[in-house]
């Protein structure tokens, strides 16, 4: 089950945390991935990483942010089955501490760069007969999360796309779904408190992994093996819905 034997796969933001995880599965069952990352190292390193376990896939350095640059890199792709939109930035701020520069670079990243691969993919997978988009959104989507404004608005706008989405071309046999992790503990995450709490490490940690009402962080992996599902035959009656991965905490914390 699952297999994704000879399928083509994009995924944004594949070369580190959840995307990374993504890829490296993916691969693994059987997907040729096309990693698209800003940062092009951390492509490189991950389609090593897939390679050496005798998998396929290659990098593209490109900032999703640029229509053009999207537009070219999808064309040099060619045949593509999957499209997982999982590139994006957080921001720390509310309404009034978020200057403009901040809010059109989150909206610039995570909604027009969505966009932007929308827009590139929906005439190949058309093309194709049909295929698979999968958005990352997040739970700050459907719950209210203190200081996090533009990011909040952000996967607001990828919950709404996906429904757009799944309801435009559903008789074009594309399905489109969306999943809404909750805290999730990755290399940002450890970078985040070492930059704003030095010294309180071991402590910061633990509280945000308690802030999740089944005690814990998610795992990239486990977010991974979501995605897999839903881009798989196996979901193939599902598109046009929202999969909370949150430990609980939309429903429970309270």
């Amino acid at each position: 089950m699952f297999k994704l034997t000879n399928k083509s796969v994009v995924i944004t933001g594949g070369g580190s945390g959840i995307g990374r995880a993504m890829s490296i599965l993916f691969a693994q069952q059987g997907a040729i991935v096309h990693i698209i990352e800003l940062n092009n190292k951390a492509a490189t390193d991950t389609v090593a990483e897939i390679e050496a376990a005798n998998g396929k896939a290659t990098g593209y350095a490109c900032d999703v942010s640029d229509q053009q640059q999207v537009v070219d890199t999808f064309t040099g792709i060619g045949k593509i089955d999957i499209l997982i939109n999982n590139a994006g930035i957080a921001h720390i701020g509310r309404a009034d501490t978020t200057s403009t520069a901040d809010f059109e670079k989150v909206f610039n990243v995570n909604v027009k760069g969505a966009y932007n691969c929308l827009y590139a993919v929906i005439p190949v997978l058309k093309a194709n007969g049909g295929g698979v988009i999968l958005n990352t959104a997040s739970i700050a989507a459907s719950v209210g999360i203190t200081d996090r404004f533009a990011y909040s608005m952000s996967k607001g706008a990828i919950h709404a796309m996906t429904l757009s989405v799944a309801r435009d071309y559903l008789h074009d046999n594309i399905r489109c779904n969306c999943i809404s992790p909750a805290r999730i503990h990755t290399p940002f995450v450890d970078g985040f408190i070492a930059k704003n709490y030095a010294g309180q490490e071991a402590e910061i940690f633990e509280k945000l992994s308690k802030s999740q009402p089944i005690g814990r962080m998610g795992k990239s992996e486990e977010v991974a093996a979501l995605a897999l599902y839903l881009c798989s035959d196996e979901a193939g009656f599902i598109t046009g819905t929202d999969y909370p991965i949150d430990g609980g905490f939309i429903t429970l914390n309270n």
